[in-house]
């Protein structure tokens, strides 16, 4: 996401890096250069109109034209005003005192509600919440069908509805009583949505609202389809006063036009992020990571957080006793690796590193995700004593270990190799600070 900005906006910064001095002309220049990356990231006009006045008035202050680094200054003005733009701060979710609370996700046919609703009810799961699911689109049975198939996948419970239940206000009732009695502190009611905007949907959740008084009412839309998604968004909120957006799609989105406007528009936060198809690919939106990634910054805390949700504790401190003792074996390398997985998509994971110093360049490195399989099932195909001592692994071990994995001798070697490589990097690195904040997690031959 927001890759083609990001390689604008570092154009624009080397630029004046190159310049002698910081001058209004040349600032002048700059922010033509923002201007017409902005607009062509898809940004709403009216949100590049104020950005770009919000950036001049600071940056033509004497205070940066007068700085030892002006560029890195003007840097600093940019990211502020991004941060700003996005929303600041992280928009947590709202609970009512008095459980459950109802959660409506709202908004037009094909946004990705129904899977984004699977999503949520996952992630209040794992945050201590007890969700129940409800779908009130009595217009598509394949849609209500839809969220019962995702429910039992993650484990979250589904109201059905009593025999001969059609109206989607009762259904919504019927399903916070459900909750009541069953002890469920969260209902998330997934609504039916339109082809386009139409008075009798709105007319519909305006109902809804007022049956069930939300805590939150979250328009979903599609992070690709940019400036229609802040329209509808604005339409919603002026019918129906949202109180968050959730975008999805974002991981497809290399614009990130309508998650830069989308705040500035509706004056509503940007609440969640989907960055995936799976059910644990939908993030909690952070202005300030967003605005560090579209600089070229990264996101480090947002790996730290995927690390921490990946990596066992325990099971970390045992690793980082076995390199200090030289007792790293390929079993461990092999738990290693699937802890790396995880974590999700590699490329993805790279992306949140820094455009800097020793991690200039990872963000464009190609990896295979498969890749990780194979080495996995090189490793599954040893003995027990062959992982324990790599040492014993001859010529006639590898051939057999080749052919129960599918794969070659070269390939099995290569494992062998990057895990020598892997365990000589990982004892060198194991007292430093940032891996005693990792446990002992490294990114195998990077």
């Amino acid at each position: 996401m927001f890759d083609n900005l990001t390689e604008k906006l570092q154009r624009v910064f080397k630029n004046l890096r190159g310049e002698g001095k910081l001058t209004a002309e040349n600032m002048e220049a700059a922010l033509r250069e923002i201007r017409v990356a902005l607009l062509e990231a898809d940004v709403h006009f009216r949100v590049v109109k104020q950005f770009l006045e919000a950036v001049r008035q600071k940056a033509m202050g004497e205070e940066v034209l007068t700085a030892l680094s002006p560029s890195q200054q003007v840097v600093k003005i940019v990211h502020e005003e991004l941060v700003r733009l996005l929303g600041s701060q992280h928009s947590r979710l709202r609970f009512s005192n008095d459980p459950p609370s109802v959660m409506l996700l709202v908004g037009l046919q094909g946004s990705g509600k129904t899977t984004t609703a699977g999503k949520l009810a996952r992630y209040l799961s794992q945050t201590g919440h007890r969700p129940l699911v409800v779908s009130v689109d009595v217009y598509r049975p394949a849609a209500r069908q839809q969220l019962s198939v995702i429910a039992r996948q993650i484990g979250v419970p589904i109201w059905e509805g009593e025999p001969g239940a059609s109206d989607p206000v009762e259904l919504a009732r019927q399903a916070r009583r459900e909750a009541t009695q069953t002890g469920r502190d969260v209902v998330l009611v997934d609504t039916a949505g339109r082809l386009h905007i139409d008075e009798e949907l709105m007319a519909e959740l305006e109902r809804l609202k007022q049956a069930l008084s939300p805590v939150e009412i979250l328009f979903v839309a599609d992070a690709m389809t940019g400036q229609d998604a802040v329209k509808s968004a604005e339409e919603f909120h002026r019918r129906l006063g949202i109180t968050g957006v959730i975008l999805t799609k974002m991981d497809g989105d290399a614009r990130g036009g309508a998650a830069l406007s989308i705040r500035q528009v509706t004056g509503q936060p940007l609440k969640f992020i989907g960055v995936g198809e799976k059910f644990d690919a939908l993030e909690p939106f952070h202005p300030e990571r967003a605005a560090s990634r579209i600089l070229g910054m990264g996101d480090v805390l947002s790996f730290i957080e995927k690390v921490e949700q990946a990596v066992d504790r325990k099971r970390a401190e045992e690793i980082e006793r076995k390199l200090l003792e030289d007792e790293f074996t390929l079993e461990d390398f092999r738990d290693q690796l699937k802890q790396l997985k995880k974590m999700g998509p590699l490329e993805s994971i790279l992306k949140l590193m820094p455009g800097i110093g020793p991690f200039k360049g990872l963000k464009d490195v190609a990896i295979d995700d498969k890749q990780i399989t194979r080495v996995v099932a090189i490793i599954d195909s040893m003995t027990p004593k062959e992982r324990a001592n790599h040492t014993i692994i001859n010529g006639s071990r590898r051939r057999r270990i080749a052919r129960g994995s599918g794969t070659t001798v070269q390939e099995v070697n290569q494992v062998l190799k990057q895990y020598a490589q892997m365990r000589k990097m990982m004892k060198s690195l194991t007292s430093g600070s940032l891996a005693r904040r990792l446990g002992t997690f490294r990114l195998p031959g990077l």
